[in-house]
């Protein structure tokens, strides 16, 4: 028999999150009087921990898919999808660039030394290209002193047929939770950019959100908007939900109770002793542990649902298995459901706040013991 523990992926609410960005971006951009940009659906770590294989069929009305790893963006291609495939750290050797011709891949560009693999490479047909300016999160991308430099050398490679330019791009680093940092990143971008041919790029999840960033965003250029986490039903502000935000959750972690026990007061849970039981209460224990990808630093506390029902953790997580509060459940059972998270149980950002952590964190640890099924 199958441990009782799974991951459901509902296609359904991929579909549904990425329509309500839709609509947010057709309804701001709507007062502004702007088109409505396109939009890449992040697909990056096998979508989130959801599956790429769910993703590209759930976000068919998506505009073009982006993704890290060149075997994701292969699969897509083998799952029929043919609308832009963009790659978000570009292309790593020289090897990489009959892959990008082959399967007609977008291509991030950030440093020299990939302009110098283009400039070295032969091509069916011009790659496209999108020419990304480090603004101040200094991950990746040209310093604003080089970028000109360095678009000007991509400039020479689509006078070679190497390259196509479609657009220039960015990250924000705080469009989370700081609109001046975000507002400033925009002006430096605005001004390194000013008068270079094509698309715009910048907003993640959280600026896509954010209607009120729109106005400061030239009308005059298309634009691709990237939302990552909001499409699996995460919220990527940490004072709003998902639920407020109208999107649904993608991913449910569910597990079973297969062992219930009645500890007397003052025994103690789990390794380290961290829980006391200060009366006498019933305890659950469910098939779910760091091994399966639950947070081991989520504590006594974290909430869950026990058949429905919203109760919490007790001690320290064990590689395979935790300890739920029974208290507000006297009617559970063994093989009663245990949800950690997601429909039916508390959102992953909730349990990702207990534990000191990010819902992104959660939803791409998924361990692969862990059987998942789409519905």
């Amino acid at each position: 028999m199958p441990r009782p523990i799974s991951a459901t992926i509902s296609l359904s609410a991929l579909t549904h999150n990425l329509a309500a960005v839709g609509r947010g971006l057709e309804a701001a951009c709507t007062r502004d009087g702007r088109k409505r940009p396109n939009i890449w659906a992040v697909i990056k770590a096998d979508a989130y921990g959801h599956g790429v294989r769910n993703a590209v069929p759930a976000f068919a009305q998506a505009d073009g898919l982006a993704m890290l790893d060149f075997d994701e963006a292969v699969l897509c291609r083998d799952l029929g999808w043919a609308k832009p495939l963009l790659l978000l750290e570009g292309l790593f050797e020289p090897a990489d660039v009959a892959v990008l011709d082959r399967y007609r891949l977008a291509s991030t560009v950030h440093c020299r030394e990939q302009i110098d693999i283009l400039a070295a490479s032969k091509v069916s047909r011009p790659l496209d290209v999108f020419v990304k300016l480090n603004s101040g999160m200094n991950r990746l991308g040209f310093a604003p002193g080089q970028y000109r430099d360095a678009f000007g050398r991509l400039q020479a490679l689509h006078e070679r047929g190497i390259v196509n330019i479609v657009g220039k791009m960015s990250h924000f680093a705080r469009a989370d939770d700081d609109p001046e940092a975000t507002s400033r990143q925009l002006a430096l971008f605005l001004e390194a950019t000013r008068g270079l041919p094509g698309a715009l790029s910048l907003c993640n999840s959280a600026a896509t959100l954010t209607p009120t960033l729109w106005p400061a965003l030239p009308a005059d250029q298309d634009q691709w908007v990237r939302p990552g986490i909001c499409l699996y039903g995460g919220s990527p502000f940490g004072g709003r939900s998902a639920q407020e935000l109208g999107l649904l959750p993608a991913q449910t972690l569910a597990a079973k109770l297969i062992s219930i026990a009645d500890l007397p007061a003052g025994a103690s849970v789990g390794y380290g002793y961290t829980f006391t039981a200060p009366a006498g209460m019933r305890i659950g224990v469910a098939a779910c542990g760091y091994a399966d990808g639950y947070p081991r630093h989520a504590g006594t506390g974290t909430p869950v649902t026990v058949d429905g029902v919203r109760t919490r953790l007790l001690g320290r997580v064990s590689m395979d298995m935790l300890m739920v509060d029974l208290t507000p459940v006297p009617q559970a059972r063994v093989g009663s459901r245990v949800v950690l998270w997601g429909e039916g149980g508390p959102s992953v950002d909730e349990v990702a706040r207990a534990a000191g952590t990010i819902g992104y964190e959660l939803l791409c640890a998924i361990a692969p013991r862990v059987p998942k099924f789409a519905v």
